[in-house]
């Protein structure tokens, strides 16, 4: 039953995350430790370039190249753009500097961060490419008023473990979009090990560990897909083709582009990947379109469960920076399940909006719905085991449908932390999304803070409250409601 699920990874990586190497790339320089891992932000502004627009992971749909940043806590802002208008965002501390909707296109990309790893493999041979790998490892610890199971909160699915949610690996290089002269090109490559995997699985590809298996721990090359710029259409264009993230969210399923540790109920159940094509079409500094053509969401074409799709929103930005709106068809076909595999269909819109420098917040709506599926949607034909597996659930005849609603309130405490508060709302009235035909609320407050400009550190409380009639959906269905402690790291390199 219950799909969206998951959670662990090696020591070896994080040994390279926390050995920073000298400036030869070719032995490891223990002196440059203080750097990366205990130097404060006047030292750490030396070691890592302060750009506003170096990412952390870039994954686009959440986490824009051209915003996300790694750099020293204490960098200010950039005061250009590029072709775009001013980020209304201070990135950092928060993991976007710009409102959803990307790529970007005409703000500057400066390259990710001299990460350890990628200096120790090729020196500066791929950065003079403008080719960069990099990574990061997550884990994570909760206690929990649950026993057995903590679903549907994600991604922390087992109760009152350690565990490691995300070691993952980039590799890519984004095309030029400031320039108006010459076509460009680009690629971007996210391989994921670790209990997250069960949140971004496709059928298709390497699924069987969780589709068949309930494995807790995978592998999944989350994205792959290639990019093409051309200047000349409207006020630019990039073509995504191959696999990425579903575009719509505030949340998003590589850890640093998370205002928060946990995610809401609402984005637990909707789309996660696709796989496609994807133009994104500048009109004006302020206007954007985007469109889509794909195989269903989290399906690749040759699987058994594939069917058409097409998508089409639009971005719009404020001129004074204070608004950003983001919505439209994210998903929409036929809608019917085939060989027990959900067909999301999805109307979505996010608006963001600033208050001052120091608060501001994001709200996501949405509106799901398929047709002839199943209790607890596409089917873990595994084991069953810490509320996820056993196979498919009842089947539902005609339409299932859900609503979803979230805000993110944050306020900024320095350019090193920040507080979040996020409220949703999610109505499942055939269960069809969590197994449980039940309206659930969550409540969390989070707290971030860049311990150096390579850890992260992020603590959290929440409850949540399913409220149908005697509906006990968390702990394995026992009981209605839960109560969580929970942080991660994030250790880059």
């Amino acid at each position: 039953m219950f799909t969206k699920s998951g959670r662990r990874t090696s020591s070896v990586l994080l040994s390279t995350c926390l050995l920073p190497i000298s400036a030869s790339a070719s032995t490891w320089d223990f002196s440059n430790l203080a750097i990366y891992l205990k130097a404060s932000p006047s030292a750490a502004s030396s070691a890592i370039p302060a750009k506003k627009s170096t990412p952390i992971s870039s994954n686009w749909p959440k986490s824009s190249p051209q915003s996300a940043t790694a750099a020293s806590p204490a960098a200010p802002q950039a005061a250009s753009n590029g072709r775009a208008l001013p980020s209304p965002l201070d990135s950092p501390p928060f993991p976007d500097s710009d409102w959803l909707g990307f790529p970007l296109i005409g703000a500057p990309w400066s390259g990710s961060p001299s990460y350890p790893l990628e200096k120790a493999l090729f020196g500066d041979k791929l950065a003079k490419q403008d080719i960069h790998i990099y990574g990061w490892l997550n884990p994570s610890f909760n206690a929990s008023t649950s026993k057995t199971s903590n679903v549907p909160l994600a991604y922390s699915l087992v109760p009152n473990k350690l565990e490691l949610d995300q070691a993952v690996i980039v590799v890519e290089k984004q095309p030029n979009t400031v320039q108006t002269d010459h076509q460009d090109w680009g690629f971007r490559f996210v391989g994921l090990y670790g209990t997250d995997y069960r949140y971004t699985i496709m059928k298709g590809i390497i699924s069987d560990q969780l589709l068949k298996r309930n494995s807790l721990y995978g592998f999944d090359p989350v994205e792959m897909y290639g990019m093409l710029y051309y200047p000349k259409v409207a006020e630019g264009m990039v073509v995504r083709f191959g696999r990425y993230i579903s575009p719509p969210d505030i949340e998003a399923q590589l850890t640093p582009d998370n205002y928060m540790f946990s995610h809401s109920l609402m984005f637990t159940v909707d789309p996660y990947t696709f796989m496609g094509i994807n133009p994104m079409i500048r009109l004006s500094k302020q206007w954007s379109i985007m469109a889509q053509v794909t195989t269903g969401n989290d399906m690749a074409p040759w699987s058994d469960s594939s069917s058409p799709n097409v998508g089409l929103m639009a971005r719009w930005a404020s001129l004074d920076g204070k608004d950003g709106l983001w919505g439209g068809v994210n998903s929409i076909g036929r809608g019917r399940v085939r060989d027990q595999h959900d067909d999301l269909q999805q109307i979505v819109g996010t608006w963001g909006h600033k208050f001052n420098d120091k608060l501001h917040m994001m709200t996501e709506a949405y509106y799901m719905w398929e047709y002839d599926g199943n209790v607890g949607g596409t089917a873990i034909d595994g084991p069953a085991m810490i509320g996820t597996g056993g196979g498919a659930g009842a089947f539902l005849p005609g339409k299932s449908d859900a609503t979803g609603i979230v805000n993110y309130f944050q306020i900024k405490l320095s350019n090193r932390d920040y507080i979040s508060i996020r409220n949703d709302y999610l109505n499942d009235p055939r269960g069809y999304r969590t197994g449980f035909a039940t309206a659930y609320s969550s409540h969390t407050l989070g707290y971030s803070v860049q311990l150096t400009p390579m850890v992260t550190f992020r603590p959290e409380i929440r409850y949540e409250h399913a409220y149908g009639s005697n509906v006990t959906p968390y702990d394995v269905g026992t009981r209605r409601d839960q109560w969580t402690v929970a942080a991660d790291m994030i250790f880059r390199f």
